[in-house]
C-alpha cells in the first residue's frame, strides 16, 4: 500500500514538473441551438498530436507549451469548429458547436470518432447517442436505454421483453445503474417491459462492461451511467409523444437566457382506461399502468460556478380486482455544485437521495407487505489536468443506507399478520485516486486505486446459530454502533497501445467489491426481492476481471471492429439454498448459500458509422458457472445467466430526408434452468423430482424486429412505425410441469409465451 502511494504521488509531483512554462486552454463545449453541454467533445491541436475531451459537464483543460495553435473542437454529428489562438498564457475559451445540416443521412452510433477510440484505454466501454437509440425498433414503440444496451456485446437481457440485464456472467444485482449520480434499485416498469429511463430527458448513456474508472463502486459487474438533459438556455420548447399504450410531454427554456434553464419530462401508460371499457368483469377491474417524472434545472452563479438539481419520480400500479395488488416506484434528487479553483482543477460536489420500495396488497386478509432500500450520499469529485499528457482524478463517496426488510399489516392491531422485521442500518465510504498519463502518442496507461469500507450500523439484533439453523444466542447493538466492518483495496489498471493509424490493442485489469445484495426468493419473484447489507453472515462479493482486447479501424469505409476476451473470477457469491422461502424472515442468512463463480468469454463486434446503412453485428460467446457447498453436491452447475452464444444485428437505412427504416435481429441460447428429472407419487399427489441445479436449458430464442420512421417538416416531428417479433416467433417466457389429463403419474412441460406479433405507431412532436 505504502509504494502504491508513494508512486502515485511521484506521478502527481511529475506532473506538477511538466506544468511549468506552459498554457491552459479549457472552458465548456455546448450545443448551439439549446445551450447543452456536450459529454465527450475532443479538442485536438494537430501540431502536438495533443488532444482532450470535455468531461460529464461539458468543461475541458488542456495545458501545452506556450505558442501559437490551431484548435479544432468536434463532435459526431456536429460541424467541427477550428479556432487559431495564440497561447502566450492561460485563458477560458467557450465553444458552441452546430448541428450539421444533414444529420437526418447518418445515424450516430457514438460520441467519438473510432481514431479516439483506438487511443483510449477505455475496454468494455459501450456509448450510445440518444439519436441511435430513438431509430432502433422496440415494444411498444416506446424508446428503452436499457433494452439498447442489450444489443451490445457481452450484455444479456434478462428476459425477452425485460429491461433487466446482465453483463458478463454478473446478476441483475451486481449493475450499478446511475441517474445523474443517483443510484436506481429497481430501474423497470410494469415488471421489466420498459424501464425508467424516458428518452425525451436523456442526454447521454454509457456503459463500462470492464475496467470501470475508480470513480465508480460498490458493484462487481458494470456502471451504467445516465446523464439527463440539463434544459434549453435559449429558447422555449415542447415536445412529447403520443403512441398506442402510453403519452410523453416534455417542456424546457430558459429561466435566465444562456444563464440557467429548465427541463420537466412526464409519462404514463393507460393501459388500464382500454381495459376498463371490457365486458369481461375480470379486466375492467384490473389496474395496469405506470407514470414518472423528470425534473432538471441548472444556474450559472459565475465564470467558475453552476449548480443543478435534478429529481425522478416513477410509480407503477398493479390490481387485480378486490384480491391482490402491487404498488411500487423510485424517487431520486441530486443537488451539484460544479466549482473552478484554476483552470486546471475542477470540482463536482454531489448531495443524492435515492428511494425504493413496494407495497403488496391482500385485499382479502385487509393486509399490505412492505419492502424497500434508502439512501443518502454524499460525493466530492476532482479532477486535476496538469498537463496534455497528465490527469488525475481523486474523490470520496458517503452512502447512509436504510434496509426495510419488510414488514406485513393489517387493518386491526389485534390481526396476526402484523409482523414487522427490523431496519437495517449501514455506513458506505470510499476514497480514489486515478492517474491517466501519456507516453507520446503510442502508449497510454490509465491506473488507479479505490479503497472502500463498509460499517453495519446498530440499532440490531446479531444472532448465534447452530449447525442446523437455528438461533442460540444473540447480542443486541445499541443505535449508532458498529456490528460489523469490512474493508478493502480495489486496484484499476489499463493500457493502450497504438500499433498504428487503425490498430491497437488494450489490456485491463480491475477488483471490485459489492456491498449490498439483492436476495432473490425461490418461491417469489420481482418486486417482492428484497436488498440486504453484507453482515456477520453475508460478506461482501469480490471480482477479478482481466480483459485483453484488438481494436481494427478502417476510416475510408466507415467500418470499425473489435475483438476482447476476458475472464472474472467471482468471491462470496450468494445463493438461496434448496427449498428455501426468504419473504418475510428476520433469519434470512440461514436459507443462504455462499460460493464462488467464475466467468469468461469472447466478444466480437463490427460497425458500419457512417452512409445511408448503419449499424452493427455482435457475437459473444460466454461461460458462467457456479460452485456452492450445499447446492448441487457442492459440483459447478451454470448460472441462469450462462448463455453459450448470443448474436445481434442492428441496422439503420436512410432512405431519404423523409424516411428511415430500423432492424434488429438477436439469437441466443436458451437459459440454464433446473427442470424435474422425473417424478414420483405420495399418495394421490404426484412430486417433482430435481437432481442437477441448472442442469436443463430453455430452448434457443431469436427474434425480428422492424421500424420506419417518417419525418415531418419540423424538426424533431415524426411519426413512427414498429412491428416486434415480426415473424411471429415464440419463446417461452417461462415452463412449468403439470400431470397429464387423464393420465395420472405422467407429467408434461406447458410453454407460457408473452409475445406475438406487436405492431405499434407513434407520434413524436416538437415545437
Amino acid at each position: 500500500m505504502k509504494q502504491i502511494l508513494l508512486t502515485i504521488c511521484a506521478c502527481m509531483l511529475g506532473g506538477v514538473l511538466l506544468g511549468q512554462d506552459r498554457a491552459t486552454l479549457s472552458g465548456y463545449v455546448k450545443d448551439a441551438s439549446s445551450g447543452e453541454s456536450m459529454i465527450g467533445a475532443s479538442i485536438l491541436i494537430p501540431e502536438l498530436k495533443a488532444g482532450t475531451y470535455s468531461n460529464e459537464y461539458g468543461y475541458y483543460s488542456l495545458s501545452v507549451p506556450k505558442g501559437d495553435y490551431q484548435i479544432i473542437y468536434r463532435f459526431l454529428g456536429y460541424r467541427p469548429d477550428t479556432l487559431f489562438l495564440s497561447l502566450t498564457e492561460s485563458i477560458t475559451q467557450d465553444v458552441e458547436l452546430i448541428l450539421e445540416g444533414t444529420q437526418l443521412e447518418e445515424i450516430v452510433i457514438e460520441a467519438e470518432s473510432a481514431e479516439e477510440r483506438l487511443a483510449s484505454t477505455e475496454m468494455g466501454t459501450e456509448q450510445l447517442s440518444i439519436e441511435t437509440i430513438k431509430k432502433m425498433p422496440v415494444l411498444f414503440g416506446e424508446t428503452d436505454v436499457l433494452k439498447s444496451i442489450q444489443l451490445l456485446p457481452g450484455v444479456k437481457p434478462a428476459a425477452e421483453g425485460n429491461s433487466g440485464f446482465f453483463v458478463r456472467g454478473g446478476g441483475a444485482d451486481q449493475n450499478l445503474i446511475l441517474l445523474d449520480e443517483a443510484p436506481v434499485y429497481n430501474p423497470s416498469h410494469l415488471l421489466g417491459f420498459f424501464s425508467v429511463f424516458n428518452g425525451d430527458a436523456i442526454k447521454s448513456t454509457k456503459l463500462y462492461k470492464g475496467n470501470m474508472p475508480a470513480s465508480y463502486g460498490g458493484r462487481l459487474s458494470s456502471a451504467l451511467d445516465v446523464r439527463m438533459k440539463d434544459g434549453n438556455n435559449k429558447k422555449f420548447g415542447v415536445s412529447g409523444g403520443i403512441g398506442l399504450i402510453s403519452s410523453r410531454l416534455t417542456l424546457e427554456g430558459p429561466i435566465v437566457e444562456d444563464k440557467s434553464s429548465f427541463i420537466i419530462s412526464g409519462r404514463r401508460t393507460y393501459a388500464d382506461a382500454f381495459l376498463a371499457l371490457s365486458s369481461d368483469s375480470s379486466l375492467n377491474n384490473t389496474q395496469l399502468y405506470f407514470y414518472d417524472l423528470n425534473m432538471k434545472a441548472n444556474y450559472v452563479l459565475g465564470e467558475k460556478d453552476q449548480i443543478f438539481l435534478s429529481g425522478y419520480f416513477g410509480r407503477d400500479a398493479m390490481g387485480f380486482g378486490d384480491d391482490f395488488g402491487i404498488d411500487w416506484g423510485n424517487a431520486t434528487a441530486t443537488l451539484r455544485w460544479n466549482h473552478l479553483f484554476t483552470n486546471k482543477l475542477f470540482l463536482n460536489s454531489s448531495l443524492i437521495y435515492s428511494d425504493y420500495d413496494y407495497e403488496v396488497s391482500l385485499n382479502a386478509a385487509q393486509a399490505k407487505i412492505t419492502s424497500g432500500i434508502k439512501d443518502f450520499n454524499w460525493k466530492e469529485d476532482f479532477s486535476w489536468y496538469a498537463n496534455e499528457n497528465n490527469t488525475l482524478d481523486f474523490g470520496l463517496n458517503l452512502i447512509y443506507h436504510t434496509f426495510v426488510p419488510g414488514a406485513v399489516t393489517a387493518e386491526s392491531a389485534e390481526s396476526f399478520l402484523n409482523e414487522n422485521l427490523p431496519e437495517r442500518y449501514a455506513l458506505e465510504s470510499a476514497a480514489y485516486i486515478s492517474h491517466e498519463v501519456s507516453f507520446g502518442n503510442k502508449l497510454k496507461i490509465d491506473y488507479g486505486l479505490r479503497a472502500s469500507n463498509f460499517s453495519v450500523l446498530g440499532p440490531g439484533t446479531v444472532y448465534e446459530y447452530s449447525d442446523e439453523g437455528v438461533a442460540i444466542d444473540s447480542t443486541v447493538y445499541e443505535d449508532g454502533e458498529i456490528i460489523q466492518n469490512y474493508f478493502g483495496l480495489e486496484p484499476r489498471f489499463s493500457a493502450s497501445l497504438v500499433l498504428n493509424e487503425t490498430q491497437s490493442l488494450k489490456g485491463s485489469y480491475s477488483r471490485n467489491r459489492q456491498y449490498v445484495h439483492l436476495i432473490s426468493s425461490s418461491t417469489t419473484s420481482n418486486p417482492t426481492d428484497v436488498w440486504l447489507p453484507s453482515s456477520e453472515i453475508i460478506k461482501p462479493e469480490i471480482a477479478d476481471q482481466f480483459s485483453l482486447g484488438y481494436y481494427k479501424v478502417f476510416p475510408q469505409k466507415g467500418y470499425e471492429g473489435s475483438v476482447e476476451i476476458y475472464y472474472k473470477d467471482l468471491q462470496n457469491q450468494i445463493e438461496y439454498q434448496d427449498g428455501a422461502n426468504l419473504l418475510l424472515d428476520e433469519t434470512v442468512e440461514t436459507q443462504l448459500a455462499f460460493g464462488r463463480g467464475w466467468s469468461y468469454g469472447a466478444e466480437f463486434m463490427l460497425k458500419k458509422t457512417s452512409g445511408k446503412l448503419t449499424g452493427w453485428i455482435s457475437y459473444t460467446w460466454s461461460r458462467t458457472l457456479r460452485e456452492f457447498e450445499e447446492i448441487n453436491n457442492g459440483d459447478p452447475f451454470p448460472a441462469r445467466q450462462d448463455r453459450i452464444h448470443d448474436i445481434s444485428v442492428v441496422a439503420s437505412y436512410q432512405l431519404s430526408p423523409k424516411w428511415n427504416f430500423g432492424a434488429s435481429w438477436v439469437y441466443a441460447t436458451g437459459d440454464a434452468a433446473s427442470f424435474p428429472s422425473g417424478s414420483y407419487q405420495i399418495g394421490e399427489q404426484v412430486v417433482p423430482y430435481y437432481t442437477e441445479r441448472n442442469g436443463y436449458r430453455f430452448p434457443a430464442n431469436h427474434r425480428l424486429d422492424l421500424s420506419a420512421t417518417w419525418y415531418g417538416k419540423k424538426p424533431n416531428t415524426n411519426l413512427n412505425f414498429s412491428v416486434y417479433n415480426a415473424y411471429n416467433q415464440h419463446n417461452p417466457f417461462s415452463i412449468d410441469f403439470r400431470e397429464v389429463e387423464g393420465e395420472p403419474g405422467n407429467t408434461e412441460a406447458v410453454k407460457t409465451y408473452l409475445f406475438s406479433i406487436i405492431p405499434s405507431v407513434t407520434w413524436n412532436f416538437a415545437f
